[in-house]
C-alpha cells in the first residue's frame, strides 16, 4: 500500500509538471494570424500593465505578413519570400529565403511553417531543418493564411486560391485530399467551426463545408464580395463584405440557421477589409470611417466607438482578456478598455501598419510594412 501511495504521488507530480509545461508553451505561442483556428481574434492572455518598447528588429524589406509566434520565437515573411525568426531577446535565429513573392501570413503546426505564395504554391517549411518539405501548386496566387483541420480523417492544411478553388491538402506530404470550386477568387482565410470550415469568396458567397464528409452543407449570398476572413465564437459567425456590411450568422448542424446585418454600410464608397474580433458578449470591428465599434452580440447595439488617429487600413483588432488592441494604417498602436472604449495606452511606431498584432505572455509584437518588428512588454 505504501508503494502504491508513492507511485500515485510521483504520478501526480509528473502530471502537474506536464500540465504546467503545456500551459507555458500555450502562453508562448500565437500560431495563426488570428490566434486560433476559429479566427476569433480573442485570447485570455493579459497584456502588460505598463507596456514599453523592449526592442525592435529591422529587416529592411517590405512586408504584408502578420507575425506568428512558436515557443517564443516570432516568424514572418517579407514580400520577396524571405522568412525571419527572431527570439524573445530580439536575436535573429531563423533565416530562410523562398525566393518568390509572398503577401500571406504563415501558420505554424508541429514545428512546420505553412505559407502561401503569389506564384500559386503552398509551401511547408521545416523550422528545425530550415528547408522546404513540400510545395503544392495551384493555378492562382495564395494571399491568405492557411488553417488546419481534420479533413476526411486526415490532418489537412486548408486554404483558398485565386484559381477559384478551396484546397485541403495533407499536412505531412502535401498531397491533395480534396478541393471545392467557388465562383471567383478566395482572398480570405477559412475559419474552423466544429467539424466544418466557413469561408467567404470574391463571388459574394459564404460557404460551409463538412470536413468529415467533404460535402458543402450550406451557402449564403451577401451584398458584395468578401475579401477578408470570418470570425467565429460559439455557434455564431461574423463576417464583413467589402462595402462595409457586417453579418452575424447562427450556425446549426452545418447550416446557416439565421443571418442578419449587425452593421450596415453608410455610403456607396464604404470599404471593409478588417476581420472582426469576438468575445463572449461583444464584436469589435474597425471601420473605414476610422472608428473602432464595439457591438453588443445580444441586441446589436453599439456599446461604444473610438475614433482612431488615422485610417484603419487592413489590420484587425485583437481582444486580450479585458482589453482590445488596434493598429492604424498610419502606425499607431492603441490599447482600449473592452467595456468602455477608453484609451489606456498608445504608441506611434512611425511606420505604416497593415498587419495584425501577435500576443503571448508578457509580450506583444507588431510588424510594420517596412518590415520592422516591434516587441513590447513590461520594463
Amino acid at each position: 500500500m505504501k508503494c502504491l501511495r508513492i507511485i500515485l504521488f510521483l504520478f501526480l507530480i509528473w502530471s502537474c509538471s506536464n500540465n504546467s509545461n503545456t500551459d507555458n508553451n500555450t502562453q508562448h505561442n500565437w500560431l495563426l494570424s488570428r490566434g486560433d483556428t476559429s479566427l476569433s481574434g480573442y485570447t485570455k492572455t493579459k497584456l502588460p500593465e505598463s507596456p514599453v518598447l523592449l526592442w525592435s528588429y529591422k529587416s529592411g524589406a517590405r512586408t504584408a505578413s502578420s507575425p506568428v509566434v512558436n515557443n517564443g520565437t516570432v516568424y514572418w515573411c517579407d514580400k520577396r519570400g524571405k522568412i525571419y525568426g527572431v527570439d524573445i531577446q530580439g536575436n535573429l535565429v531563423f533565416n530562410y529565403d523562398m525566393q518568390t513573392a509572398v503577401e500571406a501570413t504563415p501558420m505554424i503546426s508541429d514545428s512546420i511553417l505553412y505559407i502561401g505564395r503569389i506564384d500559386g504554391s503552398m509551401s511547408a517549411v521545416s523550422l528545425s531543418k530550415k528547408d522546404t518539405l513540400w510545395n503544392f501548386e495551384t493555378m492562382g496566387q495564395v494571399s491568405a493564411s492557411p488553417n488546419i483541420a481534420n479533413f476526411e480523417g486526415k490532418k489537412a492544411i486548408v486554404f483558398g486560391s485565386y484559381d477559384n478553388f478551396l484546397y485541403c491538402i495533407h499536412s505531412k506530404n502535401g498531397k491533395k485530399i480534396s478541393r471545392f470550386k467557388s465562383g471567383y477568387y478566395i482572398n480570405g482565410a477559412v475559419a474552423l467551426w466544429k467539424e466544418y470550415v466557413v469561408f467567404g469568396g470574391c463571388d459574394s458567397w459564404i460557404r460551409i463545408i463538412n470536413t468529415v464528409t467533404g460535402i458543402t452543407t450550406d451557402s449564403l449570398k451577401v451584398d458584395t464580395y468578401v475579401p477578408a476572413s470570418p470570425a467565429i465564437s460559439d455557434d455564431y459567425c461574423y463576417i464583413a463584405d467589402h462595402s462595409g456590411n457586417v453579418y452575424e450568422l447562427l450556425l446549426k448542424d452545418g447550416k446557416i440557421a439565421h443571418s442578419k446585418k449587425i452593421m450596415i454600410s453608410t455610403s456607396e464608397s464604404s470599404t471593409l477589409v478588417s476581420v472582426p474580433a469576438v468575445s463572449d458578449k461583444i464584436v469589435f470591428i474597425l471601420s473605414d470611417d476610422r472608428n473602432v465599434y464595439a457591438i453588443d452580440r445580444k441586441d446589436g447595439s453599439v456599446k461604444w466607438k473610438f475614433l482612431q488617429k488615422g485610417d484603419s487600413g487592413e489590420s484587425s483588432p485583437v481582444i486580450c482578456n479585458d482589453k482590445v488592441m488596434v493598429c492604424t494604417k498610419t502606425g499607431i498602436v492603441s490599447i482600449l478598455d473592452a467595456k468602455t472604449g477608453k484609451l489606456i495606452w498608445e504608441y506611434d511606431t512611425g511606420e505604416q501598419i497593415a498587419a495584425s498584432p501577435a500576443i503571448i505572455k508578457d509580450h506583444f509584437y507588431i510588424v510594420t510594412t517596412k518590415g520592422t518588428l516591434f516587441c513590447f512588454g513590461e520594463k
